[in-house]
């Protein structure tokens, strides 16, 4: 089978947009706060809408992919990213722009379940874990694209309509996605397994793979059964629920998302607080990228120690500058070496290891059991991060140091390695 390189690329975009959505807000809760007069509570709701919106759309989309095809449902996503990010940027109220946000929050989640699935439909095996890898790279690449726009509108716009322009400008690259999705087919996987025999092998041979029909036949024969029981898959389970919930307990998303109030809690003013930002961006983007050439080489169970001592240390060191409030010179490498931690293990491996760790029948019921846990947690954090932080600023980083020392632990004492495992011999693995 050869690689649909066009198809990879476009739906890999998808990435691109979950990143810079993710990351967009953190350059306006300020803005938020002061046009609609926010307390902390309706802030944190404003934000974290978004992550239950997440929750659902990873829950449901990957019904309307089964239903229409990855690429059709992608479209319907892409449409969904114009019509949120346009909707947000002309809000008129915070009721509005909590609506819009919410359905940005369906289609990010959307597009974490139907992007990864689409481009695993259509690329041969052995290539397979580097190239779904691209829609992580995107996710990264999006968030510092998000950082650079939030600083480079900050310097030229001025006014109070600066926060519509740096969330509507993600309407731009949202209607590029959505008009390059029709440039590429479904997936002739999808096609075989909706008994459009005829569609799928024109689709492949469009590809130039000369022996279509019989790569269809081949596509027939993998279909998986099951169903995800505890009985069954406790150990996979109680791995999946715990490494999903480790990776929120880091506090990245949270910080992430508020990443310009922590600066300003120390002191920082709007514009060092956004090229701050855009360094952490820059960091979280190279060491991913050193995470994804490692995985393989290291191990995911030693990622994720080292990580986990490097994460742990920063975030002790946030905590005593926020308590002491002092050192505030100290907290852009901090928040640095926090990312780099981060990004080079829990952010290179938690997709891989949920997707190797159950056996094939419940794998994808596996996966989004661990990623509806994921969203939840990252909705609960970032509602409750500003309520805490503005009590005490200390607090939150003291608590997510704490949750990161008990990860080292047990990832260290109960965590199995997978590395060179095939898939068929998991079960006995674990």
């Amino acid at each position: 089978m050869k690689i649909n390189l066009t198809g990879v690329f476009i739906a890999s975009l998808a990435g691109l947009l979950f990143g810079f959505d993710t990351a967009v807000i953190s350059g306006v809760t300020g803005a938020l706060r002061d046009v609609f007069a926010l307390d902390d509570a309706a802030l944190g709701w404003a934000v974290s809408v978004a992550l239950w919106g997440t929750f659902l759309g990873a829950l449901f989309m990957g019904r309307l992919g089964d239903a229409i095809g990855g690429r059709d449902a992608l479209r319907v996503i892409g449409a969904m990213y114009v019509v949120a990010t346009l909707g947000c940027a002309m809000a008129w109220n915070i009721e509005s722009f909590v609506v819009c946000r919410f359905i940005l929050g369906l289609a990010v989640g959307g597009s974490s379940v139907l992007a990864p699935v689409y481009i695993s439909e259509i690329v041969p095996a052995k290539q397979r874990g580097a190239l779904v890898g691209l829609f992580q790279f995107n996710i990264v690449f999006g968030i510092l694209l998000a950082y650079l726009s939030n600083y480079i509108v900050g310097q030229v716009i001025e006014g109070d309509a600066v926060w519509r322009w740096k969330v509507g400008l993600a309407a731009v690259p949202s209607a590029v996605f959505f008009a390059l999705l029709f440039l590429i087919g479904q997936s002739a996987r999808w096609l075989a397994a909706k008994g459009r025999i005829a569609e799928a092998v024109a689709n492949l041979k469009k590809l130039g793979i000369s022996d279509a029909e019989t790569t269809i036949a081949e596509f027939s024969k993998s279909q998986g059964v099951g169903k995800l029981s505890w009985a069954q898959h406790k150990k996979p389970i109680l791995l999946v629920l715990l490494l999903a919930l480790f990776n929120q307990l880091t506090g990245i998303n949270a910080i992430l998302y508020y990443l310009n109030d922590i600066f300003a809690a120390a002191g920082f003013n709007s514009v060092s607080a956004d090229m701050q930002s855009i360094a952490v961006g820059g960091a979280n983007l190279i060491a991913t990228m050193v995470g994804m050439t490692f995985i393989d080489r290291f191990g995911r169970k030693k990622l994720l120690v080292i990580g986990a001592a490097g994460v742990t240390a920063a975030l002790a060191g946030v905590a005593v500058i926020m308590g002491l409030n002092q050192g505030q010179a100290w907290l852009l490498p901090l928040l640095i070496l926090f990312i780099v931690s981060f990004a080079f293990s829990q952010g290179a491996v938690i997709w891989v290891y949920m997707s190797e760790i159950f056996p094939t029948p419940v794998r994808a019921t596996g996966q989004s059991l661990g990623s509806a846990t994921h969203w939840v947690a990252n909705a609960v954090i970032s509602l409750v991060f500003p309520i805490v932080a503005t009590q005490t600023k200390a607090l939150p980083f003291v608590f997510f140091a704490v949750c990161t020392l008990v990860q080292l632990i047990v990832v260290a004492r109960f965590f199995p390695e997978t590395k060179g495992v095939e898939l068929e011999e998991m079960e006995q693995k674990l």
